[in-house]
């Protein structure tokens, strides 16, 4: 039977850890651990970086910040630990976190140790082989839809996280963070982000009512069940997790989610089989969201924009440090074209039309 789970590779250039001082401090902190270390690397992600860590039969899973990152609070170490360490035991998916280190002496930055989950994860299209029929791909949108839901249900102050953020501006806050984000990060001058940026500063809605968000929601960041891939078993990269504004979440899922009749542009930066028949759409989406909620979606389109945009900036950030030779990625190279197709469907979401 083929294997479709989710496997590491060989570590990039550049990215590599020390593996004495590595193993050396895992053996002080992990009763009975013993055996060789050996260190790969999961290749995909483009932000923080993540490895897996065998040492003698154990596995782990290591997530450190990015080589050259100016924005510190985009890789809080420490932050992504005590989330994850309140959350896992409410909602399954999170992963199951076991040790955090913030002496850079180690590795060189800090880092956080966590159980894998072995499974499979959708990126652009499914793994070749896997078969993802038109009932599968309806299923697992459904459930993907359902699976935010069920998050943004949480009581977050009944398991501790009360303080992870400040829902009341949380909007303004955001809109205006980010936008001053993409300036600190400005590789090319782009004429739509001043059109951008203005509408949204006119067309703050009131905010919906607070949540626990995980603000980076997409297929390739949840890890599906081998025997059931419309089972999610694990949901990845809380580093931007916060106390905010629900719809913000759906927005950004809806930002990543390209319908089969999206612009070239959109087609190209697909970043799951969101296309393929059986899926759901972006109205269908809000609408089973809405329904599953009850929460009222009529502004849905001030967070599609913001979530667009949003994005565009994340993905400016990652070019910007590639820009000044602060990492070699080859993949980083094509970025300012994932830029500029996010921004084009942000102003044109702004002008009504789009959902």
């Amino acid at each position: 039977m083929a294997n479709f789970e989710d496997q590491p590779g060989k570590v990039r250039a550049a990215e590599e850890i020390d593996v004495p001082t590595l193993r050396s401090f895992l053996l002080e902190r992990m009763p009975g651990a013993a055996g060789p270390l050996v260190v790969s690397q999961y290749l995909s992600g483009h932000s923080n970086l993540t490895y897996l860590i065998t040492l003698g039969h154990r596995e782990f899973v290591l997530r450190r910040p990015p080589f050259g990152s100016q924005v510190k609070t985009a890789h809080d170490m420490g932050r992504e630990y005590r989330v994850l360490s309140k959350l896992h035991s409410a909602y399954s998916p999170a992963p199951k976190v076991l040790l955090y280190c913030d002496d850079d002496r180690i590795l060189g930055s800090p880092f956080y140790l966590m159980e894998p989950i072995h499974g499979i994860i959708i990126r652009r299209d499914p793994p070749a082989g896997l078969a993802f029929t038109k009932a599968t791909a309806r299923r697992l949108s459904e459930f993907f839809v359902d699976n935010l839901a069920a998050l943004h249900a949480l009581d977050y102050a009944g398991i501790g996280l009360r303080d992870l953020g400040k829902p009341q501006g949380y909007l303004e806050r955001q809109v205006r963070g980010w936008i001053e984000r993409y300036y600190g990060s400005q590789t090319h001058g782009l004429n739509e982000v001043e059109p951008i940026a203005r509408w949204m500063r006119d067309h703050l809605p009131k905010a919906s009512d607070a949540a626990l968000i995980h603000n980076d929601y997409k297929y390739d960041n949840v890890v599906l069940a081998a025997d059931d891939i419309t089972r999610i078993i694990g949901v990845l990269d809380w580093e931007m997790a916060t106390i905010g504004d629900p719809l913000a979440d759906l927005g950004t899922t809806l930002a990543y989610w390209v319908d089969r009749n999206d612009p070239e542009e959109l087609q190209k930066i697909r970043w799951g089989p969101s296309t393929y028949p059986g899926s759901m759409t972006r109205r269908e989406i809000i609408e089973r969201y809405s329904a599953k909620t009850g929460r009222d979606v009529s502004q849905i389109r001030f967070y599609l924009v913001f979530a667009r945009f949003k994005i565009a900036v994340i993905v400016q950030q990652i070019y910007h440090r590639y820009h000044h030779g602060l990492t070699s990625d080859p993949r980083f190279a094509e970025m300012p074209e994932v830029v500029k197709a996010l921004l084009g469907a942000a102003l044109r979401a702004s002008e009504g039309r789009d959902v």
